[in-house]
Formats: structure tokens, sequence, C-alpha cells
């Protein structure tokens, strides 16, 4: 049984796949700070809760928090006996090799959502994470990641506008009824959705001009499906795909000989 864990800005995702499909997901908020032990007792307690007793023989990691994986490597090598699989660590091999400038360290998260994109649509795509950062990530033809944008997440934004100005008021996104907002929610609720809805697509578009090929774009992360609301954004909306391009670099590596 394959745990695999995505560490981000935010949230720590865990999932446990059995080969075929994954059978829990469950998350928790990033902190540096978290023990292997406090990881053990909130995860064992929700796999109880889950009914899942499958034992853990192997873990891949994802993690944009370098400080976070060190207690993560305790955590399975206490509790699983089994050394994690670091995705941007060179003993952890990748299906395909970024193309990008010399000396540039990729975020594993957008090496992990490529392979997992190019896995169910093949090459030539555009995949829009919405993250603490809204990224977007080139998928070549054959599968490398060739670079990508990275503009401010939704809800940072949303954060950075009620830190700035103390009148207004925080509020969660959401679609609103019309453009035009007759109150103050209503307004930024509107600039942020249909901010962001522009700030897709015309980025989208750019790259698709300097592409100079016909582009799929997949959308995933937490705040996707909102913004695939009524307006044809995306091609493809994936909620799993880093989780799928974990058990891809997995596989990958099993077959490879280093696991």
């Amino acid at each position: 049984m394959l745990l695999c864990i995505d560490c981000g800005n935010t949230n720590t995702v865990f999932s446990v796949w059995d080969g075929q499909k994954f059978l829990c997901t469950i998350r928790t908020s990033t902190e540096h700070q978290r023990t292997a032990d406090q990881y053990y007792v909130w995860y064992s307690a929700l796999m109880a809760h889950h009914g899942i007793t499958a034992e853990i023989t192997d873990v891949i990691i994802s993690s944009t928090v370098p400080r976070v994986v060190f207690n993560l490597r305790v955590f399975t090598d206490r509790f699983f006996n089994t050394r994690p699989l670091v995705v941007g660590k060179p003993e952890c091999l990748l299906p395909h090799q970024p193309r990008v400038d010399a000396g540039t360290q990729v975020g594993p998260d957008r090496l992990v959502n490529s392979e997992g994109a190019f896995d169910r649509h093949g090459g030539d795509l555009i995949v829009v994470d919405f993250g603490t950062a809204t990224t977007f990530d080139v998928v070549a033809e054959d599968g490398s990641y060739v670079g990508g944008v990275i503009a401010p997440g939704v809800n940072l934004s949303l954060e950075a506008l009620h830190m700035a100005a103390a009148a207004l008021p925080h509020v969660d996104v959401t679609k609103p009824q019309q453009v035009i907002g007759t109150n103050t929610v209503a307004c930024i609720q509107s600039g942020v959705f249909w901010g962001y809805v522009g700030l897709i697509r015309g980025i989208c578009e750019q790259i698709r001009a300097e592409y100079a090929r016909p582009m799929q774009i997949v959308g995933t992360g937490g705040l996707a499906p909102l913004f695939a609301q009524g307006d044809v954004l995306f091609d493809h909306l994936e909620e799993d795909i880093t989780m799928h391009g974990l058990t891809v670099i997995h596989a990958y590596n099993k077959e490879h000989g280093t696991q």
C-alpha cells in the first residue's frame, strides 16, 4: 500500500493508494513544528475512522515547504519502517526531465502535476493549479515540464486586500450573481472572481500564442471547480492530479529499481 503525501504552503494532504484507486484522502494544515508523533496520532485516528487497516509499505512525498520534510521522513521511518521517496531529491527519478534554465529548481508540486496531467491527457498542456499561488505549468508534447507562470493565489489576494484596506471586510470566494456589485461584499467578490477569470484566460491565451501549438488546459486545486462554473476555462477538471502524479513517479521509480 502506498501513502502519497503532498505538502503545500497551506495544507498537507495524505492519500492511501492501493494500486488501483485512492482509498481515502485526508488533510491537515501545514505546520513545520508538527512532530512525527503528532502526525501519527492524527493519521492513525483518521485511518481508523475510515476503516482502513492495510499496511503502508511505500511512501512518496512532494513538499514545497522544506522544513516539514524532516519530520515527515521520521514519521514514515518510525511508524511504517520505510524510507520515503522525496520528489526533487537526486534519488527520485522523474519519467520526464524538465527543460528550464540551468540551475533552476522547479517546485516539486509543479513536476508532480506535470507528470500526472501528462499520464492522463498526453502532452501540450497548461496545468492551472489553484493553491497558495495560482500556477500555470506548461507540459510539452513529450511530457517534459518546460516552464510556466506564478501568480498570487486567490485567497492570498483576498487576505492582502483585507489587511491593506482596514475598511474592507474579509469575504469568501464565490461566483457573484452579477458583475456590478451593489454592496461592498458583492463588489469584492466580483472583482476577485471575474478578475481571476480574466487572469486565467489571458495568461492561457498568451501561453498558447507563444507556444504556437494547440494546447489543452487542465484545472486543478481547491478552487478549480468554482472557476469552472459557467465559463469554459478548462478542457479538463482534475481534483487529484497531484496525487495521481505521485503514483506515476512512484511506479516509475519502482520499475527502474530505486524503490
